[in-house]
């Protein structure tokens, strides 16, 4: 089974759906047939890099919303955050650009390392207050998430390299009409949008392995085995 996930590391929901689709991936007895493939998002392409601005000061100036608006939002996100096992720092968030992050993500996935890069990168924006569009701080990260440091500074030096990748998923994501992440596709088959509750996701991987391993391929049209030859005899 192939789950496809659209996500930004600074969007909060993708962080709570990735660990919601990993809770429910742990109560499935097939999990070692499943594979997670990433897939990038920009929520905003246009974003600056990090300028010293909260996130709620970028939330309120973003949707027109005065700063205790915004700060109530993120406490509720981030008590969303806690009830599936994950801590949100709001208070030192640093909102940031995520095309160089995207960039490293598809580098990582040439050496079997994007979810260990994944992982890590959601984990020190949320939780650690990491400037994800720091070069340092991203060199930092993709060792730690078992990359070659001075093959990831090539990438970073370089603007050009995976960024075809990382278009790529960009145009797929308009093709299939997603505005919005996170968003999961099943063997290309069903799709969840939005961190969804846990059961949405064991209802969705369980239909998915059963439509695909247990039941028929093929339906039968008319008796079996008539006008059938067969290697002892043909029948009538």
């Amino acid at each position: 089974m192939k789950i496809e996930v659209w996500s930004d590391y600074v969007c909060p929901f993708c962080y709570i759906g990735k660990q919601k689709l990993e809770l429910a991936l742990e109560q499935f007895e097939h999990r070692g047939q499943v594979e997670v493939v990433f897939k990038a998002f920009e929520l905003d392409p246009n974003a600056g890099v990090y300028n010293g601005k909260s996130i709620h000061e970028a939330l309120a100036e973003k949707y027109g919303m005065t700063i205790e608006q915004a700060k109530m939002n993120n406490e509720q996100i981030g008590q969303h955050a806690a009830e599936v096992g994950l801590t949100f720092n709001f208070e030192e968030m640093k909102p940031t650009n995520t095309l160089q992050a995207h960039r490293l993500a598809k580098f990582a996935e040439t050496q079997g390392k994007e979810k260990e890069l994944t992982d890590n990168l959601l984990y020190a924006y949320f939780t650690e207050s990491k400037n994800l569009s720091e070069k340092e701080t991203l060199l930092a990260i993709a060792e730690a998430s078992g990359l070659d440091r001075d093959a990831a500074a090539k990438v970073l030096d370089n603007e050009s390299l995976h960024l075809d990748e990382v278009r790529a998923d960009e145009r797929l994501a308009q093709q299939y009409g997603i505005s919005g992440v996170p968003f999961f596709i099943f063997n290309d088959k069903y799709t969840i949008s939005g961190a969804q509750p846990m059961e949405t996701f064991i209802g969705a991987i369980n239909q998915v392995w059963k439509e695909e391993n247990e039941q028929p391929k093929f339906q039968n049209f008319g008796s079996a085995d008539t006008g059938v030859c067969k290697d002892d005899n043909c029948s009538i």
